[in-house]
């Protein structure tokens, strides 16, 4: 079974850049597209970003596009989230998760596995 493990959040002022990451540990996520969703307090899990599993193909939410960058890291079995220009708005617990095909996943029904999340603040 694979376990995710994000790392990298943290409390930033706005326009400044923060840099994701997400460790398969336990089992490869090497075949499985993958995704970054984000959690604000009192709202729905929502879509932020994916990739399928070989790096191929990518999605972005309308309002990441231009500032955030998913990639995938093969050899270290890692995915990162590059964000820059940060907004207030974009405060929210960033969790990674795997999908269950290897396609990119814009649904979070989608996903078989996710990470434990990791807080980003950003204050304007």
């Amino acid at each position: 079974q694979v376990q995710l493990v994000e790392s990298g959040g943290g409390s930033v002022e706005a326009g400044e850049s923060l840099r994701l990451s997400c460790a398969s540990i336990g089992g490869s996520s090497s075949a499985y597209g993958m995704g970054w969703f984000r959690q604000a307090p009192g709202k729905e899990r929502e879509f932020v970003a994916a990739i399928e599993w070989n790096g191929g193909s990518t999605a972005y939410a309308d309002g990441v596009k231009g500032r955030f960058t998913i990639s995938r890291d093969g050899p270290e079995d890692t995915l990162h989230l590059q964000m820059n220009n940060l907004k207030s708005d974009d405060t929210a617990v960033y969790y990674c998760g795997a999908c269950r095909s290897w396609d990119v996943c814009l649904s979070s029904v989608d996903y078989l596995y996710w990470g434990q999340g990791t807080q980003v603040t950003v204050a304007s």
